[in-house]
């Protein structure tokens, strides 16, 4: 699988997944720390990425574009310190490889996960 963090996820968790055999980048490491959310999915959805944020607006970018990739990952944790989202993180992908791979929006909270199967 391949991942795009946005912002607000810290280099551990895309150094954790890189130790995990995953190719992941952060979005500071390419130099794009200000491009807007969409040019975002726009990347992700150019370089078959799944999309790893803390921002809201991507489930309602994905939803009403009416597209079925990419795959947004959304933490919606009380703790969002990396370890947490790194546990977290292995769970889903742990659990939800399917719709992972289908396309889908997933909200992760503190004790589940909630999919919902792109396009909406």
């Amino acid at each position: 699988m391949k991942f795009l963090a946005d912002m607000g996820i810290s280099q551990s968790t895309v150094n954790r997944l890189r130790e995990r055999g995953s190719d992941a980048v952060h979005l500071r490491e390419q130099g794009l720390k200000r491009i807007s959310d969409n040019e975002i999915v726009t990347k992700a959805r150019k370089e078959n990425r799944i999309i790893l944020t803390c921002d809201l607006d991507f489930g309602d970018i994905m939803a009403a574009s009416g597209e079925a990739w990419p795959t947004v990952i959304i933490f919606r944790l009380e703790n969002e310190t990396p370890s947490n989202i790194n546990r977290r993180l292995l769970q889903v992908l742990e659990e939800s490889s399917a719709a992972l791979a289908k396309g889908a929006i997933i909200s992760v909270e503190e004790k589940r996960h909630r999919i919902r199967l792109l396009p909406v």
